[in-house]
């Protein structure tokens, strides 16, 4: 099979990222600060160094400010609703995931938020246009990174500045760019950063996370055991513990701790290198097939292409690649509607492919040859 599909999740991982995930089921499968003994103290340990290997990534400096979800979904979830109040105004752009967008939707109806939905002017550009829609109420900001529907990315340090001089919060969803791009949080003007454990830090599916600045309060969205202060009735609110309730995903963490570690033992800008060009390649080869319709002009920013063929639905063309060439994408709207609806293909979505590190330039040659072969066949 080749593997064309990691902009929804990432596969294979590295080595290393398994042999995590096994070590901690056999050797310390212990619940972590909920006990005293060895194997709860090892696997408070892992947590740890998972928090701090990442922190090393991101440019974090107090690895408190991480907190661990489930997935980014669920981070998203815990800054917007843990942030915004009744009456507030928020700003977002047309480009955002449902992750996003369906958590704004509901405080519009259930809370009375008002927001600003931007569709890019490239005559006036991002930062301008999110300045332009500031209101006095305003008090969020929310917008992608990186598009994981046309790979394009968005100036998330211009939309910061604006942010910052307003007095107004900034949320990245960072779910195609974590691990891939390099982000310094400690020099970027952003207050929350949402991130996957599974997409490019190299982890297993079920982990994520959320970057905090030291300056934002949030109010946990979930209220429960943390392990310690058991006295107290009301949810402790310092970070991290008052945002991990329950008891956590210590195998899935185990396993993100090694791909973070691979990231940092093989070098992010190799890791970015090797997927731009495997994104050109693939780009070039889809632009010179008759048929293709490719929904950017140029190749990508991030390793993200969408395209449909001419007289040939994107389910059909991708259950061709899967039936007959063993090759893995994905087709529909991707959970991101609103972004299909910028590209005008709402209602028929798209084929998107997705290259990662441990894809190979002959693989991306045996794609081009499939759609070659399939537009000949329907065109």
């Amino acid at each position: 099979m080749i593997y064309l599909d990691n902009a929804a999740s990432t596969w294979p991982k590295p080595k290393g990222v398994a042999e995590a995930v096994k070590q901690a089921i056999e050797e310390y499968g212990a619940n972590p600060g909920r006990g005293n003994h060895q194997l709860a103290s090892r696997a408070s340990q892992t947590i740890t160094r998972t928090r701090n290997l990442l922190s090393q990534l991101l440019g974090v400096k107090n690895p408190s400010n991480l907190l661990f979800f489930p997935n980014t979904t669920y981070a998203l979830n815990q800054a917007i609703k843990g942030l915004i109040q009744s009456g507030d105004h928020m700003i977002l752009t047309g480009w955002e995931h449902n992750a996003v967008a369906r958590p704004a939707s509901y405080l519009q109806k259930q809370m009375h938020v008002q927001t600003t939905w931007i569709t890019y002017d490239k005559k006036v550009g991002w930062a301008k246009q999110v300045a332009n829609a500031i209101q006095t109420n305003t008090r969020l900001i929310v917008t992608i990174h990186g598009s994981n529907v046309t790979g394009d990315i968005l100036p998330v340090e211009e939309i910061g500045d604006v942010a910052r001089r307003k007095g107004i919060f900034y949320l990245v969803d960072a779910a195609q760019t974590a691990g891939l791009l390099p982000i310094d949080l400690e020099r970027l003007p952003i207050d929350l950063l949402a991130f996957p454990g599974h997409k490019s830090l190299f982890g297993p599916q079920g982990t994520g996370g959320l970057y905090v600045h030291e300056s934002v309060s949030l109010v946990p969205m979930i209220q429960g055991g943390t392990g310690n202060r058991s006295e107290q009735l009301e949810q402790p609110v310092e970070k991290p513990i008052g945002f991990e309730s329950g008891t956590p995903n210590t195998p899935g963490l185990a396993g993100l701790g090694a791909g973070v570690e691979f990231i940092l033992q093989t070098g992010i800008d190799q890791i970015y290198e090797h997927e731009k060009k495997l994104t050109h390649l693939l780009w070039e080869g889809l632009a010179s097939i008759e048929g293709v319709e490719l929904y950017t002009l140029e190749p990508p920013k991030l390793p993200i292409i969408s395209f449909n063929l001419r007289n040939v639905s994107g389910t059909e063309v991708a259950m061709i690649l899967d039936q007959h060439y063993q090759i893995a994408v994905r087709s529909g709207l991707h959970c991101a509607f609103l972004a299909h609806q910028q590209m005008k293909t709402g209602q028929i979505g798209a084929i998107r492919v997705s290259p990662g590190y441990f894809n190979t330039t002959e693989e991306i040659a045996c794609f081009i040859r499939a759609i070659q072969e399939i537009s000949q066949a329907f065109i």
